[in-house]
């Protein structure tokens, strides 16, 4: 092939960019384009983002792969950065300090997407991954990957092969092995799918199971024999996207799934997979919904699909929440409560050489809290520009802001909010579905998209829904302040579980919105809610960090060593530290992890402990009202969600030996 897929000045090697994904992105997207592989870096940069707001490009083991299929692409590229810090690409087991970018052409033929496949492949293989961690140049790296894109032909030595002796008994035919068909597909097509097929393959060869597997992907598709599909005793749909020819599988027991399951779980989807083909009231691939519209198995339906929305808008409102809180919190410390009543008046007629009454410090806790609140004032916008991002990408950023700063206006606060960004979103959407004439299209995305879905989201906001929507944020915020007593006790319980579900899942995210958007210094029962929701979050990292230390033997040597890293994290208030503790057991931490953090939640709201800072654990502790009831309700829920793990392992789990020496 003229043109190799990856060169040295497409590799950077232990970079610092940040704890952030942008600054990785933005590095291999200059590096694609200045080496000419890229027409456009706005271009490939807007592609990336889009395919990174439809799920979580970070995979188990701390590996990235940012793609996409693009016109700015000239030709099929990977760029390459290994991270001196690793950065957040969103997967469960934290960071990742190996990152490709894939980056194809929309007229990628067959030949590159090949490639692109066998890296995929590649990156499920540890010696291959070892071998790029250790790689000391950007040429050993090229070597590397071109060992796995381009292998070398096998050569075949002759051997001699004796016939072999005849037995003197005829032994029984060997039982027959389970047969399993199985089909990957992400919606690029260019990664997950080739991986998850990769990691299913790996799974079966453990369990002594026969597998093929169908990668509808963009490298081309091989469909299944009749004889294959009539012969397998199940199917596997491990796809994010429908399932080409499904009407052949029909009658066949199926498991399904999204196609990352099948990379962090592929034997657990096998044993699925052999299970269902031994039992008759297994689920079956329908005939009749087989060939219809219908989502059936292995597709997004719309309740997975708006969870993915929405989830895109908080993650995107999180950082205005965490900057504008903290400095807030910040405003408070060194201006007092009171500041709030004259920050206004401060920040506009005082300066350092013309300070308020009370001095240097008053003057900078009015600026720190003004600042706060600005950054702060974003949070439902942002939420609703985000949602409609989702949705509609780019031309629905500048109609879902419009909605959320109207829900503001009009008092709808965060559901409105919510409202706001999904019919900004969904009116974009089918805006740029319109067939318009060429040369209107150019104007679609930047001048006609968000006029019109701006008029018509506003519109309906104002007219429409903005005052009941308002009605209903006010009565709920009138039920959460008038709540006490065993309701507000109630609420704390319900939110500490929320807390530890899924350790900054879907469920943890709800919770914490739930708390952050209705943040207010003049309402004490959002006050307590916040201090409920940030100590329920702390437990589970803490709670696992104390399980370590209590019965070390009941643990890995990693585990314990991230033991050791927990309690910093959960001191800090990030709930994903105990990630690596659930993943690995899920049916005793998750549990145990609920338990504390609703202990905790239900101890804060019964002594009425409020925070103002929305983020920052025992370091803002300067913002609690009632320092020391929070930190024994933290300690009780630590203690009880250390001792359930810990009693859960003990009944089940032989202690690890520990290693020599």
């Amino acid at each position: 092939m003229s043109t190799p897929v990856i060169t040295p000045e497409l590799i950077v090697l232990d970079a610092d960019f940040g704890p952030g994904k942008d600054g990785v992105i933005n590095a291999l997207v200059q590096r694609l384009t200045s080496s000419g592989r890229a027409n456009s870096a706005q271009g490939l940069r807007d592609a990336i983002d889009a395919r990174e707001a439809q799920s979580a490009t970070g995979l188990p083991g701390g590996i990235a792969i940012p793609h996409c299929r693009s016109a700015a692409v000239e030709t099929a590229s990977l760029g390459f950065a290994r991270l001196a810090q690793p950065a957040d690409f969103g997967a469960a087991d934290g960071p990742a300090d190996i990152v490709f970018m894939i980056a194809a052409p929309d007229s990628a033929g067959s030949a590159h997407m090949k490639i692109l496949s066998k890296l995929a492949r590649a990156l499920m293989k540890k010696d291959f991954v070892a071998g790029l961690r250790s790689a000391a140049t950007a040429d050993e790296v090229v070597a590397l990957v071109d060992s796995v894109v381009n292998p070398a032909p096998k050569t075949v030595e002759a051997k001699t092969v004796e016939a072999p002796a005849v037995a003197a008994q005829t032994t029984a035919a060997p039982a027959k092995r389970t047969s399993i068909l199985a089909i990957t597909a992400c919606p690029t097509g260019i990664a997950h799918t080739y991986m998850a097929a990769e990691a299913l393959q790996g799974a079966a060869a453990s369990a002594d199971v026969d597998i093929a597997i169908e990668t509808q992907g963009s490298s081309g598709t091989t469909p299944f024999t009749a004889a294959q599909i009539a012969n397998a005793d199940a199917v596997i749909f491990a796809t994010d996207v429908g399932v080409k020819g499904k009407e052949r599988f029909a009658g066949k027991p199926v498991v399904a799934s999204g196609v990352k399951r099948a990379i962090n779980e592929p034997a657990k989807m096998i044993n699925e997979a052999v299970t269902a083909a031994k039992d008759p009231n297994a689920r079956r691939v329908d005939a009749q919904a087989a060939s219809s519209a219908e989502p059936q198995a292995g597709e997004l339906g719309w309740g997975t699909r708006i969870r993915q929305i929405l989830l895109t808008g908080v993650s995107y409102m999180i950082p205005f929440v965490a900057a504008g809180g903290l400095l807030i919190a910040l405003g408070f410390l060194f201006g007092g409560y009171e500041i709030t009543k004259v920050a206004d008046d401060i920040v506009t007629t005082n300066t350092l050489t013309n300070l308020p009454a009370g001095g240097l410090m008053t003057y900078i806790g009015a600026v720190l809290f003004k600042m706060g609140a600005l950054a702060f004032g974003f949070l439902v916008p942002a939420l609703a520009g985000y949602i409609a991002f989702a949705i509609a990408d780019r031309p629905g950023i500048a109609p879902g802001f419009t909605a959320g700063a109207i829900a503001v206006a009009v008092g709808a606060g965060f559901i409105g909010g919510l409202v706001g960004g999904l019919i900004a979103g969904f009116v974009a959407y089918q805006i740029s579905k319109l067939n318009v004439p060429r040369f209107v299209r150019g104007l679609m995305p930047v001048v006609i998209i968000p006029l019109f879905a701006t008029l018509i989201a506003g519109g309906a906001m104002f007219l429409v829904l903005g005052r009941p929507l308002a009605a209903l944020t006010e009565g709920l915020t009138n039920w959460l302040n008038g709540m006490s007593g065993a309701g507000a006790v109630l609420l704390g319980i319900i939110l500490g579980l929320m807390m530890c579900f899924d350790l900054g899942g879907p469920v943890n995210k709800a919770a914490y919105a739930f708390a952050v958007a209705g943040l207010s210094v003049t309402n004490p029962a959002s006050l307590k809610i916040m201090a409920a929701v940030m100590a329920a979050g702390m437990v589970p990292p803490l709670a696992m960090a104390l399980a370590t230390v209590i019965r070390p033997k009941l643990f890995t040597e990693a585990e314990r060593e991230n033991g050791v890293a927990a309690w910093l994290l959960g001191a800090s208030f990030i709930s994903e530290g105990a990630i690596p503790f659930a993943a690995a057991d899920p049916l005793r931490v998750i549990p145990s992890m609920m338990a504390g953090g609703a202990l905790t939640g239900a101890l804060i709201m019964a002594e009425g402990v409020t925070l103002s800072a929305p983020h920052g654990g025992l370091f803002v502790l300067f913002a609690i009202g009632g320092p020391i009831k929070f930190i024994v309700a933290l300690a009780a829920g630590t203690v009880l969600g250390a001792a359930a793990v810990v009693a859960a392992k003990s009944l089940t789990t032989r202690p690890v030996p520990a290693l020599a020496g």
